[in-house]
């Protein structure tokens, strides 16, 4: 288990090997997301768009723009 211990400041070093594990570097965004009452999961939230590629698996059908356009501007209709 890796720890931290948490500054008068409210801040935190984050040990190398998680940084390194999360290819965050200084400067670099992360996220903390709430899984559970007093459970946060912390994550980088600088990953380059590409990384996301193929990450539903293939899709059954093509669906055109004019499609989409429709189908958003039906659940905004029916949001209203």
């Amino acid at each position: 288990m890796t720890t931290a211990t948490l500054t008068s400041k409210g801040q935190i070093t984050i040990p190398a090997n998680v940084r390194h594990d999360l290819k965050v570097d200084a400067g670099d965004r992360v996220e903390f997301i709430l899984i559970a009452p007093g459970r946060y999961e912390f994550v980088a939230a600088t990953q380059n768009v590409t990384e996301l590629k193929g990450m539903f698996g293939k899709p059954t059908k093509k669906i055109s723009i004019d499609d989409m356009n429709k189908a958003v501007a039906q659940r905004g209709a029916a949001a209203r």
